[in-house]
């Protein structure tokens, strides 16, 4: 766990605040949460958002999840032990219920494994060695990967276990697929066993969770409804957490940190995360709108380095992120295994390098491109792409920025209409650099590469990655992993930024919540004051 400081936060104007479709009466056990973004779906295979997932937790339950030190520990099955190379048999936990009063058994666990690996699965990536699943009785069932596979317990953590009977009755066994734009039943409704269920769903606008009284684990909170409340202005979700409306916002904008020490009663956790925050290349065969014809300059390596030593890693972090930001050279956190030091190493900023190394490529006078990002992901990540744009125009470069929601650049990223994005990845649920090796940087092929939006592939990462995802040893597998990531970082093949801050506000009603670098709001495990 990362170390946290609480700060305090001063109070701006509430106006905005009171435009909120908020409850206008709060019970002293409802927590309401100004959450910075919707939730995609309420189908959490619906696409691979860490906020969405995270969020339907307190909805669904895997077979197994994490605990406060990130930590593999029991849920949904109790015990686990190896039958072969390529067999781990689960035993689950008997007397569980679903939302609806279903029993949970192996069923369901098998019928769960078959949706989220369907081809057509947006999360089907986050499941790369899985082979298929075998039910031994009602509460035993043996899952089947790839010979020697040494992380499907860290895979396991995020697929979370949904009642067979229910996606029968509701014709929801095939997935959805938010950025194909395919719903379903389980797109608007849910039946989960976790701490939480559904009582009212109105996307962009509120979304209500009860507590399960009939939850199999004992709790740690004491909150009888949740009420999450999207708010994409974080000036206007600050106003609404002074003034009372809410109680917790898990993005506190960073510019109002340091000036918010005098409101009585408010808080705010503050670390960095898992998650770092880099730009992509497109590498198909030309540009999507550009003045070089049939050539691709980010195919050369010498034009990627251009666009790397143009930023200048130090303003971004003091001015657009406020110091709060992790500048770093590598593509996953510190903490994450698989980091070695030496990934941490940046290239220089050097402008007039940048150009030289342009000229060298044959491109002196520059070219056109089409940079999508996303505006309401990651942290403060319009304000960087608008930075990053002007940087790269002052080397000659002609970037034409795009910024959208999610929902609406989603598509544009899943069909390669990009030629620089940015990606942000915590590595999770896996907490491992194979998550993102297997996922982003690994070729299109099967289950791997499934985030290779840019057509990217070199046969030595394959390599690296294909032998790591077979090595029980795991100091031998981790050396696989830190060569594959050096390999990327030696040819410029992403251009890493940083790993973000987290802020998280609380208002006086919170107690206490626990807070991981992995930046996921657990609230069966939040304490209201009463």
């Amino acid at each position: 766990m990362k170390s946290l400081t609480k700060l305090s936060l001063p109070g701006i104007g509430l106006a905005a605040a009171l435009m909120l479709p908020l409850a206008a009466a709060a019970t002293a056990a409802e927590l309401r949460w100004g959450a910075s973004r919707d939730i995609d779906s309420l189908d959490p295979y619906s696409y691979g958002s860490t906020f969405t997932i995270s969020t339907l937790n307190h909805v669904y339950e895997g077979l197994v999840r994490y605990d406060d030190q990130l930590k593999i520990e029991p849920a949904l099955a109790t015990s686990w032990e190896d039958i072969s190379p390529t067999v781990r048999r689960f035993h689950l936990r008997q007397g569980v219920k679903f939302h609806d009063g279903s029993a949970f058994n192996a069923d369901d666990v098998l019928a769960s494994l078959t949706r989220v690996s369907d081809p057509k699965s947006p999360l089907r990536g986050n499941l790369p060695a899985y082979q298929g699943a075998e039910k031994i009785d009602d509460y035993t069932v043996d899952i089947k990967v790839t010979e020697n596979y040494p992380l499907i317990l860290n895979d396991l953590t995020n697929i979370l276990i949904f009642d067979k009977e229910w996606l029968v009755a509701n014709n929801a066994t095939a997935p959805t697929d938010v950025g194909a734009g395919i719903e379903g039943y389980a797109t608007t409704h849910a039946n989960g066993t976790g701490p939480f269920k559904v009582v009212s769903r109105k996307p962009d606008s509120e979304t209500v969770f009860d507590v399960n009284k009939d939850w199999w684990d004992k709790p740690r909170h004491n909150i009888d409804r949740i009420v999450f409340t999207p708010i994409s202005s974080p000036a206007t979700a600050v106003a609404a957490l002074l003034s009372g409306q809410i109680d917790y916002v898990e993005k506190a904008p960073l510019q109002d940190i340091p000036r918010l020490k005098q409101s009585p009663g408010i808080q705010v956790l503050a670390g960095n995360e898992l998650r770092t925050v880099f730009f992509l290349f497109n590498r198909a065969n030309k540009l999507m709108a550009s003045d070089t014809g049939d050539k691709n300059p980010f195919n050369d390596a010498k034009v990627r380095e251009a666009l790397y030593r143009a930023i200048d890693i130090d303003v971004l972090q003091k001015k657009v992120m406020r110091g709060l930001s992790r500048n770093t050279g590598s593509m996953v956190a510190p903490a994450i295994p698989g980091y070695v030091p030496e990934l941490d190493e940046r290239q220089s900023y050097d402008p007039e390098k940048a150009k030289a190394l342009l000229a060298e490529a044959g491109y002196k006078d520059g070219f056109s491109f089409t940079f999508v990002c996303d505006n309401n992901v990651y942290v403060n990540e319009e304000e960087i792409c608008q930075a990053v744009s002007a940087m790269w125009s002052r080397i000659g470069l002609k970037p034409n920025l795009d910024t959208a929601p999610t929902s609406i650049q989603t598509v544009k990223f899943e069909s390669g209409k990009f030629d620089v994005g940015i990606l942000g990845w915590a590595n999770e649920p896996m907490i491992d650099s194979y998550s993102i090796l297997v996922q982003v940087a690994h070729s299109k092929t099967g289950t791997s590469g499934v985030f290779n939006w840019g057509g990217w592939k070199d046969a030595e990462v394959d390599a690296l990655i294909d032998a790591a995802g077979k090595e029980l040893d795991r100091e031998k597998r981790l050396g696989l992993q830190s060569k594959a990531l050096l390999k990327l970082k030696q040819n410029v093949d992403f251009l890493p930024l940083h790993q973000q801050p987290m802020a998280w506000a609380l208002g006086p009603k919170v107690k206490s919540v626990v807070q991981l670098s992995d930046n996921k709001s657990r609230h069966w495990l939040t304490v209201l004051n009463k």
